[in-house]
């Protein structure tokens, strides 16, 4: 059967808006006129509530990775310590960063498939024989669909500590609440192709006041880098220090008059109700889940543990018969799940799709009858949100 259709279940890249690649589609302009300068800025400041922060946001031409890498080397020097939690793949990325930089690096490894309790970083922080310079937390992590309790988290970081608290939000800014100053955290960062709904191609990093400090006083080996011309470039008025991708700019304030239309705090709640439908239509079909617990997992993405390592069999079938595409396991978890991305420019309708297709997989894999099952348990969670 013909499907002309490729249907993106990944988290991130993830679909585009149509309006948002017609704002993209503009004619380019020069990168140094006040046309692009004023565009730029609008962006920078449009943000801010979906960052949660009290200054404007950093605008980077880069992947999420590059964010994740200017957290680290504009405020951590040679030697310093850190500890990074590690709940998943993007935790030990942190960590690897910052090893890359010469940095004391102490691991607070999670059993992946579970979030970071307050306790366990209370207990870890405790039994510490040096200072910490930072604190490195994941919000989402994306490889395995765990939320961390990243405020929680932060109380306990800057109770014992006198760290700066860096967290990756790279796979749910845009879809989860977050609140920089109640949070406490010093530094967030995003990309552009998860909640946010652009291709990849744009880094956001958002930093409180006393994270400029530690900025202009960071290590001297940074160039591209290197926060200070960010923020000195937009202080001045003008783009951004280095050629800047025009278009996905034009996509991104486009971006933020969606979200303003719909109202942030509708965004948040759509999210939360694509995460309870997914979930509940994945157990109806007798799928375990990786995260077990609701209160850990992600609204953004959902990952599907199914038995005897059909992971990746499911996978296949749903592109190869239905142009659908879904994410695997990452590492020690490749082969063995298979993960739903469900944020940014995606609805309950997009889930009742990807849960009727899964309900034919599992009928054709195991001859089990469950057409309808999941979407009936999916529609009845819909229903109760609304």
């Amino acid at each position: 059967m013909l499907f002309c259709k490729e249907s993106l279940f990944t988290p991130g890249p993830t679909p585009v808006p149509d309006r948002v690649k017609q704002a993209m589609n503009q004619p380019m302009v020069a990168h140094r006129s006040e046309v692009f300068s004023n565009n730029l800025k609008q962006v920078a400041t449009r943000l801010m509530p979906v960052f949660g922060s009290k200054e404007p946001v950093i605008v980077i031409a880069g992947s999420g990775t590059s964010a994740l890498e200017s957290a680290v080397c504009n405020v951590v020097h040679e030697g310093d310590h850190v500890v990074v939690v590690v709940t998943g793949v993007f935790g030990e990325r942190f960590a690897s960063i910052c090893e890359s930089y010469g940095v004391n690096v102490h691991r607070l490894d999670i059993e992946w498939g579970t979030a970071c309790r307050p306790e366990q970083l209370e207990t870890f922080l405790k039994g510490l024989e040096h200072p910490v310079k930072a604190v490195f937390a994941t919000y989402c992590e994306t490889s395995t669909s765990v939320l961390n309790p990243v405020k929680d988290l932060g109380a306990v970081v800057k109770r014992l500590t006198d760290a700066l608290y860096i967290v990756d939000g790279v796979s749910c800014i845009g879809g989860v609440p977050v609140d920089m100053e109640e949070y406490q955290i010093d530094i967030l960062v995003s990309g552009s192709q998860k909640a946010l709904m652009l291709p990849p191609g744009l880094a956001f990093v958002a930093v409180n006041k006393r994270a400029k400090e530690e900025i202009k006083n960071g290590p001297k080996k940074r160039f591209y880098l290197d926060l200070n011309r960010y923020i000195q470039s937009y202080d001045e008025g003008t783009t951004t220090p280095f050629t800047p991708p025009v278009s996905l700019v034009y996509g991104a304030n486009e971006v933020c008059q969606m979200i303003e239309e719909e109202g942030f705090g509708n965004v948040i709640k759509r999210h939360e109700i694509l995460r309870d439908m997914t979930r509940a239509g994945v157990k109806a079909l007798g799928l375990p889940l990786l995260v077990e617990n609701d209160a850990d997992a992600s609204p953004t993405v959902t990952a599907v543990k199914p038995a005897d390592g059909k992971a990746n069999v499911i996978k296949k079938y749903l592109q190869e018969h239905f142009s659908m595409a879904i994410a695997s396991g990452q590492k020690q978890l490749k082969g063995k799940i298979f993960r739903i991305g469900h944020m940014g420019y995606s609805t309950p309708f997009d889930v009742l799709n990807v849960l009727t297709a899964l309900e034919m997989v599992v009928h054709e894999l195991e001859g089990r009858d469950t057409f309808g099952i999941a979407v009936k348990k999916a529609e009845e969670v819909w229903k109760a949100h609304v």
